[in-house]
């Protein structure tokens, strides 16, 4: 009779733990690790896989650093070359339009206001050129006086040949259309094509050399 108790005895007194250490015991390791994280400690795994690799942090912020540096490089380059060829645009610009209207001035004088004409003349051209106007200016100035012409310039177009800022030099191609009145008959008109050599002057591109353009040319 005293077996059969025995062996009847509640369960919860065959296990001094109680039935709480029990259901720990069999929950497996899930809820192992919530009873940990709730008694304030973190499995050793789960404190590995939080922590960074010092490494791979400097690899991936040299990374960005670099990709900063290429980018900023480019910009520079880009900046550089824009504003070279925006320099050379505007010195273009200005050769050509000193060009066209040192040649108009070449050809426009009024034996009504010689001084004037010849003044334009030497003010639009400097070296060699410059000289022999200079020097011829007298014998030239009578010569018109006597045929007493008008000669006027329009320019049809105009174009630069070359141009070397370095060096200051630049060449011109102008077409015109002259006319020429003389006190009796009809005005005469000629179209005509002249190259210029320019020099850049403390007074900006002024005309050195000036020619007719080869017939069939393309001035360069």
């Amino acid at each position: 009779m005293a077996r059969q108790r025995t062996a009847e005895q509640d369960p919860a007194e065959q296990d001094p733990a109680g039935p709480e250490t029990a259901e720990r015991e069999t929950a497996g390791p899930e809820t192992a690790e919530r009873e940990t994280a709730r008694a304030g400690t973190a499995p050793a795994g789960t404190v590995r896989a939080r922590r960074r690799n010092p490494l791979v942090i400097a690899a991936l912020a040299l990374a960005v650093c670099a990709a900063g540096a290429a980018g900023w490089g480019g910009w520079l380059r880009y900046e550089a070359s824009h504003d070279d060829a925006a320099s050379f645009a505007r010195a273009r610009d200005d050769a050509l339009a000193a060009g066209e209207q040192a040649v108009q001035n070449m050809n426009t004088l009024d034996h009504r206001s010689l001084e004037k004409g010849l003044d334009s003349w030497e003010q639009s051209t400097t070296g060699e050129l410059h000289s022999q106007l200079v020097d011829g200016r007298d014998a030239f100035a009578d010569q018109i006086a006597a045929a007493k012409t008008v000669s006027t310039a329009k320019v049809l177009s105009g174009a630069v040949t070359e141009l070397d800022q370095r060096a200051g030099r630049a060449g011109v191609m102008v077409a015109l259309r002259v006319t020429v009145t003389a006190p009796k008959g009809e005005p005469a008109v000629k179209e005509s094509r002249l190259l210029g050599s320019l020099t850049r002057t403390a007074e900006g591109w002024k005309l050195s050399a000036l020619g007719q353009a080869p017939v069939g040319g393309t001035g360069g």
